[in-house]
């Protein structure tokens, strides 16, 4: 019996998969617990009962509860872009931070802030992209470089390259001008807290459009993971759908990054642990990667609260404290797609 091309697309890519609707639930119940537990601990706990009373309590809900949707945010846009990215190079170490993205964005934020005196969460939004973009052009311009073009091994390289010179060249701006060390001192480590709704509101669309085209993208996805030949041979505009899916990752993880600061490992750690449950059918690790994500953000937060009382350590540092074991994990089992 011949097989068309939507049933080749659509079919699971492991054989291991487990049940997408278990893992669906699952994800449900934690992102309901995770939020819950941003809202209610920290410093200072709050009973549940303060979510629907009015109290003494009831500010530092409010003041939480934007806290969590940042969050939320920021973890579904670094999940989505981590799965995508993966999906794009057909690289399983490939991620924001590792591949200079989230660096490259940071890098134009602080040149807008000593250079042409940004400060506007909306000027650092647009710097963000900017610079997403650029880093993106330019780790997949030099890992092309060569015979064999952009291989996963090249990519992981140049990347890690230029996110080693894109923090370089942040860390020199900010020694000759003070005012960028300040604005950036916080930022730079990455964090969730102290963002009115109002940043929250204004940025919402911008994840939503990402999010939409990337998990919009997930047959493509699909067909590019069947490697460049045999995407052609299916009928698909390869060029074509990688700007559209680099447009996803640009948009996803350049606003997380100009909004929360560069947090790490979180685009690399969550679509591994979803592949493990779904196999890699992007219809079902594109919006499981999302749910993770912003429950991974979220936990990382909260338990950043009350690891080190009375000080707070950052969903940044929290994220590399999980992530570098994992990433040396992969490293040592070989799953490097070399």
């Amino acid at each position: 019996m011949a097989i068309t091309t939507t049933e080749l697309l659509d079919r699971p890519r492991s054989s291991s998969a487990s049940g997408p609707a278990t893992a669906y639930a699952v994800m449900l119940g934690l992102l309901v617990v995770a939020a819950l537990a941003s809202v209610l601990i920290g410093s200072r706990l709050v009973p549940p009962t303060a979510i629907l009373e009015a109290g003494p309590d009831r500010t530092v809900v409010e003041v939480r509860a934007v806290r969590t949707a940042m969050g939320v945010l920021a973890g579904v846009a670094l999940g989505l872009a981590g799965a995508c990215m993966q999906g794009l190079t057909r690289n399983p170490l490939a991620d924001p931070g590792i591949l200079g993205v989230n660096s490259g964005a940071a890098l134009a934020i602080v040149l807008g802030i000593a250079y042409l005196g940004a400060g506007s969460m909306t000027t650092f939004v647009l710097l963000g992209l900017l610079g997403a973009a650029i880093a993106s052009l330019a780790v997949h311009a030099i890992a092309g470089i060569g015979r064999d073009g952009a291989t996963p091994a090249k990519l992981t390289v140049a990347g890690a390259a230029f996110a080693a010179a894109a923090s370089s060249w942040t860390i020199a701006v900010q020694l000759v001008d003070q005012t960028a060390l300040d604005i950036m001192r916080r930022w730079q480590v990455g964090s969730i807290g102290g963002r009115p709704w109002d940043v929250v509101v204004s940025l919402a669309p911008v994840f939503l459009v990402g999010a939409l085209l990337a998990i919009g993208l997930s047959r493509t996805l699909n067909a590019l993971a069947l490697g460049e030949d045999m995407a052609k041979g299916l009928g698909r505009h390869t060029t074509r759908d990688r700007v559209l899916v680099g447009l996803a990752i640009v948009l996803l993880a350049g606003t997380a990054t100009a909004a929360a600061g560069p947090i790490a490992f979180v685009g690399l750690i969550v679509p591994h642990l979803v592949r493990t449950r779904t196999g890699s059918d992007h219809r079902h690790l594109l919006p499981l990667s999302a749910g993770y994500g912003a429950v991974l953000v979220l936990a990382a937060d909260t338990v950043g609260r009350v690891v080190l009382p009375p000080s707070e350590v950052q969903v940044g540092i929290m994220t590399a404290v999980v992530g570098v074991p994992f990433f040396l994990l992969l490293v040592r089992r070989g799953r490097m797609g070399l």
